[in-house]
């Protein structure tokens, strides 16, 4: 069992990395450089249906944050569980 909970622990913070990735990426690089494409792949299906329920707001992206949050209380949540 504590393998479980540390396979989701360790899952859930590479998500999150990923998601950090995704965003300050997309402020350096090309979105057709090899690199950002691959982040893109993961990320992307999280965070477009979450773009389509939450507006910008001016020019600001919340989904990212939103995303995080969803990850880091929805691991807490099974971790929990599985405790």
């Amino acid at each position: 069992m504590n393998f479980l909970i540390s396979f989701i622990a360790i899952l859930s913070q590479v998500l999150s990395f990923a998601v950090l990735a995704h965003v300050i990426l997309s402020y350096f690089l090309d979105p057709y450089h090899p690199i950002r494409q691959a982040i893109d792949r993961v990320v992307s299906p999280m965070l477009n249906p979450l773009r389509r329920i939450i507006p910008n707001v001016g020019m600001f992206d919340f989904s990212p944050m939103i995303l995080l949050l969803i990850i880091q209380f929805g691991s807490d949540f099974i971790i929990s569980i599985l405790r």
